[in-house]
């Protein structure tokens, strides 16, 4: 029976199945056939099932010139929302490419800012799923402003909440801040490219032929840089780090990391310490990665910045159930003498665990005391 509500109802539903749909089904065809996964795929294969709160499905830019006021984007361009990882409350963010290109424009700004604002009011880590081309030129000056506003919101956010970036598509122009400011970056390393320009930039500008990977690649950034924490294969290897990343912090900077007990025995004995060491007048290098898995939970270690300095080793792992922060000279490589890079690396990821309540291990060569390496927890309430 017809009721007069039914044109307010189909309304919506035709909304909303053009909003679902995103650039349309020949778009995500081209990409399933490359093998990438699309905007709400990632948010599907990161968060728990059935747990996801869409906000701003709806929302449409106000930009009338260029031909703009017969475009629709859907929901402009990225998907904003909160759910859950494994249990835990976060706030999500995952642009669309195929909703013309994934560009930044006002309202997608205003869709990050209310994502950050929300997740710092709320005290829940935030994670944002990077694909885009850059800023929508087309609306001017508006994008512009909107990306100090996102700028401005992750500043406000930083140190309260941790912010993941999962960059799995381009993001390049105005669009590479937001990764680089996030408190992890987590990059594909066969669709994953950071950039302020292209290669066709910096050909007109300095004459030099380089290619997309050269420039924006995973090794620029991870190898030489040291803006990238962690690589992944795929789409499907990054969010999984995402997930066991997000399972060492806590949801903000008032609270601990969760306690996550495997099963190991905190008191037991390691005799293979006692002969790990290849030289006891310490001249001669060795991988230090066996002691780490020695001495922590087994299979805990998670390593973050792993091809950038390696003669130092940073990440995550746990004793008895609890997250600490680990940091490691490694023989192996450089005799593990500390440089620029090596310094840089082991500050950032101090200052990051001091902000999110996680207590450090250092471990120094040369420290050993009767064949023993000697493990110093540090507690960053100190």
């Amino acid at each position: 029976m017809a009721t007069k509500f039914d044109d307010i109802y189909d309304d919506y539903m035709k909304r909303r199945k053009a909003a679902l749909g995103m650039g349309g089904e020949d778009a995500l065809a081209k990409r399933r056939a490359k093998g990438q996964t699309d905007a709400r795929q990632r948010l599907d294969l990161l968060l728990d099932p059935h747990s996801f709160w869409e906000v701003g499905a709806f929302m449409k830019h106000r930009q009338s010139e260029f031909g703009m006021d017969k475009v629709y984007v859907p929901a402009e361009g990225v998907v904003a929302g909160y759910g859950k990882i494994n249990g835990r409350n976060v706030v999500v963010i995952s642009e669309d490419f195929t909703a013309m290109a994934g560009t930044f424009g006002e309202y997608h700004g205003k869709k990050f800012v209310w994502a950050l604002e929300f997740a710092q009011n709320k005290g829940w880590p935030f994670i944002g799923i990077n694909d885009s081309g850059g800023a929508r030129l087309q609306e001017g000056m508006d994008t512009l402003e909107a990306y100090g506003w996102t700028f401005a919101a992750q500043c406000r956010a930083s140190g309260i909440i941790p912010q993941i970036a999962l960059l799995l598509g381009p993001c390049l122009g105005g669009q590479a801040y937001h990764p680089i400011m996030n408190d992890f970056l987590i990059q594909s390393a066969k669709t994953g490219f950071l950039g302020i320009a292209g290669p066709a930039f910096v050909k007109t500008q300095t004459g030099e032929d380089i290619s997309l990977e050269e420039l924006s690649g995973w090794e620029p950034h991870a190898v030489r840089a040291g803006n990238t924490h962690i690589v992944g294969e795929d789409d499907f290897e990054c969010i999984d780090a995402a997930k066991k990343l997000l399972s060492y912090m806590p949801q903000n900077n008032r609270e601990k990391p969760p306690i996550v007990k495997i099963g190991d025995d905190p008191n037991r004995e390691i005799p293979e310490l006692d002969d790990f060491l290849p030289d006891p007048l310490l001249m001669t290098p060795y991988d230090a990665y066996p002691l780490i898995d020695m001495v922590v939970d087994k299979g805990s270690f998670f390593e973050i910045h792993k091809e950038f300095a390696p003669q130092l080793i940073v990440g995550f792992a746990r004793f008895d159930g609890r997250s600490v922060g680990m940091v490691v000279n490694n023989p192996d490589f450089l005799a593990g003498a500390m440089n620029c890079d090596s310094s840089d690396k082991l500050a950032r990821f101090v200052r990051t665990c001091d902000l999110f309540n996680i207590r450090r291990s250092l471990r120094h060569p040369g420290q050993e005391h009767r064949g023993r390496p000697v493990l110093r927890l540090a507690d960053s309430q100190d």
